[in-house]
């Protein structure tokens, strides 16, 4: 999304595109990317209702997780769970 703004005929007649730049809100300095079922993320899509992290933080999943760090809690959780049987 953009704003166009026009110069004064005499500086020039093209038309210049602005666009706004991206601000993290408050609080982004201490968001993460979190671990939770992908089961779990797709309910949420649909129903809206929270989902809850290996660490046990609790929210409605808004955000690209791409743009913060994993949470080094999650993180330390996943790598100690056992690995999923594989199906034979």
């Amino acid at each position: 999304m953009g704003i166009f703004k026009r110069g004064s005929e005499s500086e020039s007649d093209t038309d210049l595109l602005t666009r706004p730049e991206l601000q993290i809100d408050d609080g982004d300095h201490d968001r993460f990317s979190h671990y939770v079922k992908k089961e779990k993320i797709l309910e949420s899509a649909v129903s809206g209702k929270a989902v809850r992290a290996l660490c046990g933080k609790k929210w409605v999943p808004t955000r690209d997780p791409e743009k913060f760090p994993i949470c080094p809690i999650c993180k330390e959780i996943y790598s100690g769970l056992r690995p999923a049987p594989e199906d034979k």
